[in-house]
């Protein structure tokens, strides 16, 4: 709960199972219009919002009058094809009348997977936040095979937490928390107001989940759990079914919170610091005092280039003296960053011949 009241970007995940009637396979207008109050509102607090949502397939699927059963990949992905333009359709409407310009993020497994393409979603997501706006994230189901899927969205949700450094993620379930069993199996089961540590026994505990129309289940949630703390971003377990989920969660409505571990921005500062470099980088006295006080580096500070490496790839950063700074992930590749090393970031355009980053290695991908 204190979390949620400082955190500064807040990571919400929406299961199928909340924004599609059960019966009718028609969306819960009301609901969502509840919930476009709670972005409105947590937007009014200064706080960046990102919406992880599910429910392509389930529109899909009643729009083409397909069965509530298992479907094939062909008619997954036709069901998704025609449920996303409604999915995105309707949280524009929805968020709209609060002046609120929505995005729709389309990803696959390959996106976090390849770092290139990783630093593209991150960039992307980061300039979408910026400019105010609320990205909608989904998995790309109309092409995304069983090779190269999420699965479920809360390991989704949990990925783009650490993404764009979230400080809190909240999954909007349909139970109320974690449980030592399944609640809906035992009515002895218990549930966890808070953990702070997944231990073997709590992972013992996980079940499946009984939704019906969701795919994930408690050992999902556990699974992204573990993937958001490691990365500094608490998470919560919350009932999503009510009206304005979130207001109820501020409110104390009952809940599992999974403690942090760590601030986001350090974890991923001690991530990047972990990589094996591919190559070397080494920048004049000037870049460096720059750099010791919190600036990118910036093409015209440095010197040398080493090695053969790609956008994304970490690098190892040298002083003049030869001493190692730190490392840090280009962006640009080893035959861009020879070509531009020395020169003025205005200068990038013309030697390279498209419009370049104005950084080489910008210092949120940095770790001195």
């Amino acid at each position: 709960m204190a979390a949620l009241n400082t955190a500064r970007r807040v990571v919400i995940k929406i299961g199928s199972a909340l924004l599609v009637d059960r019966t009718s396979g028609a969306l819960r207008q009301d609901w969502l219009l509840s919930l476009a109050q709670d972005v409105a509102r947590l937007k009014e607090q200064g706080k960046d919002v990102i919406l992880v949502s599910s429910g392509s397939i389930a529109l899909g699927r009643g729009a083409l009058g397909l069965p509530r059963t298992e479907l094939p990949l062909e008619q997954s992905q036709a069901a998704a094809a025609v449920g996303q333009i409604r999915l995105a359709r309707a949280y524009e409407e929805a968020l709209a009348p609060h002046g609120i310009t929505t995005a729709q993020v389309l990803v696959t497994l390959e996106d976090s997977e390849n770092r290139r393409r990783y630093l593209n979603s991150r960039a992307t997501l980061e300039t979408l936040i910026g400019l105010g706006a609320v990205p909608i994230v989904n998995e790309n189901d109309t092409i995304a095979t069983d090779e190269i899927r999420y699965g479920d969205n809360d390991r989704l949700a949990a990925q783009v937490a650490v993404t764009v450094e979230a400080d809190v993620l909240i999954l909007l379930s349909d139970v109320d928390g974690f449980y030592s069993a399944n609640p809906a199996l035992d009515p002895q089961a218990k549930r966890f107001d808070r953990i702070e540590t997944i231990t073997p026994e709590i992972e013992a505990m996980a079940g499946d989940g009984v939704s019906g129309l969701s795919k994930g289940g408690m050992i999902t949630k556990l699974l992204a759990a573990k993937m958001a703390t490691a990365a500094g971003c608490a998470m919560a377990i919350s009932e999503g079914s009510v009206m304005s989920p979130v207001a109820a969660l501020e409110a104390g409505a009952p809940s599992t919170w999974f403690t942090a571990q760590g601030d986001p921005q350090v974890a991923r500062k001690r991530w990047i610091a972990a990589m094996k470099t591919r190559g070397v980088i080494t920048v004049d006295e000037g870049a460096a005092k720059a750099l010791q006080n919190g600036n990118s580096l910036l093409p015209a500070g440095v010197r040398h280039v080493e090695g053969d490496f790609g956008r994304g790839d970490p690098l190892a950063i040298l002083g003049p003296d030869g001493r190692k700074l730190g490392q840090g992930l280009s962006r640009y590749t080893a035959e861009e960053a020879r070509a531009i090393q020395g020169h003025r970031s205005a200068d990038i355009e013309g030697i390279l011949g498209c419009a370049g980053r104005a950084a080489l290695i910008h210092r949120d991908d940095m770790a001195l």
